[in-house]
């Protein structure tokens, strides 16, 4: 009895596999790389390479430099410095976490991407009778959140688009639903420096937060402070981001392994 030959689609994730880590080759080999060289090297369609790219962006295997190459990103490097563990960034932001609680009177909390969402990994509680409840380990849309916002913010809007290529996941109570709208709306985060949230994750809750950077200088987290929209005063806004900034700055001075003063 003669075998049939394997199917293309069974074929095809040993190919993808094989054309990834020819890619991870490339670009140690090269130290650069345009979507074209890419796709000539790998012989596949320039829109399939720029697809790879992009992803490998967003997994900081890549980055993008301003002539439009890529070059590898701090996920390759061998000093690791695309990010700290979960139990660092954790460390670095418990002190000045608390400060920032004693200095807003809100609830405040940390919280870090996974993928087109944020998830909510640390926090301090307001001691008022009226105050936000702390999250922990819940997740929700980016682009909801205050801290989400200045996350994606970071993000090109090619990035941007490749992140949510399969749509923005509905979320009741945010007016973003669309990628144009998303792109709209980052333009103004990156215009103000910071993220806002007007009852956006929840009915009742104003936001506002500050992205916290890595020693390389990579977005690695968002804190942010949470606010009964019965207690929020818009003349108080600049005094809020400062702080945060401030609190922000702190904790990536712990990060660096700078003085904790």
């Amino acid at each position: 009895m003669s075998q049939e030959p394997p199917r293309a689609a069974e074929a095809s994730p040993i190919e993808s596999v094989d054309r990834t880590l020819r890619l991870v080759e490339l670009l140690r080999e090269r130290g650069s790389l345009s979507v074209k060289e890419t796709s000539e090297a790998l012989g596949i369609a320039p829109s399939t390479a720029h697809r790879m790219l992009a992803t490998f962006v967003l997994r900081d295997f890549a980055a993008r430099t301003g002539d439009r190459r890529y070059r590898i990103g701090p996920a390759m490097q061998p000093d690791r410095a695309h990010g700290p563990s979960m139990s660092q960034l954790r460390k670095a932001a418990e002190v000045p976490l608390h400060e920032l609680a004693d200095r807003l009177g809100e609830t405040v909390q940390l919280m870090i991407r996974r993928g087109g969402n944020i998830m909510f990994v640390d926090g301090v509680e307001a001691d008022a009778v009226l105050r936000v409840t702390v999250r922990q380990g819940d997740q929700m849309p980016a682009f909801a959140s205050a801290g989400g916002k200045a996350i994606l913010a970071e993000m090109s809007n090619a990035d941007l688009e490749e992140l949510y290529r399969n749509g923005l996941p509905p979320w009741p109570t945010s007016p973003i639903g669309s990628i144009g709208r998303l792109k709209r709306a980052m333009a103004d985060v990156r215009r103000a420096g910071f993220g806002t949230n007007f009852e956006e994750t929840e009915s009742g809750v104003v936001g506002l937060g500050v992205a916290v950077h890595g020693p390389a200088g990579q977005v690695v987290a968002a804190i942010t402070t949470a606010i009964p929209a019965s207690r929020f005063k818009r003349p108080a806004m600049p005094g809020i981001v400062e702080a945060l900034r401030a609190t922000a700055t702190g904790i990536e001075s712990r990060l660096a392994g700078g003085p904790h003063g």
